[in-house]
């Protein structure tokens, strides 16, 4: 179980991001998803990798990011892309 406010997979340089971009706990993150949580740290300059996508998916899924499946790893990619081409 995670402490009050901390999210999975999230370690304290993204958990800054994160707040810097308003998601502070784990339900601000079930309200805004993966992807635009990850666009939002991307717009404000952050240099977030690939790798925290899959940790805030992984997070919302209960599991470790490196567990998530191949398939999935490519939707949010796909949905990433979408995203930005909408831009």
């Amino acid at each position: 179980m995670n402490a009050p406010g901390k999210i999975r997979n999230i370690g304290p340089k993204s958990a800054a991001w994160l707040r810097q971009v308003g998601v502070h706990t784990q339900a601000d993150l079930e309200r805004l998803g993966a992807v635009e949580t990850y666009l939002r740290v991307k717009r404000a300059g952050f240099r977030a990798s690939l790798n925290l996508l899959y940790a805030l998916e992984g997070a919302l899924a209960g599991c470790h990011w490196a567990e998530l499946p191949a398939e999935r790893r490519g939707e949010l990619l796909l949905a990433v892309d979408a995203a930005e081409a909408l831009l």
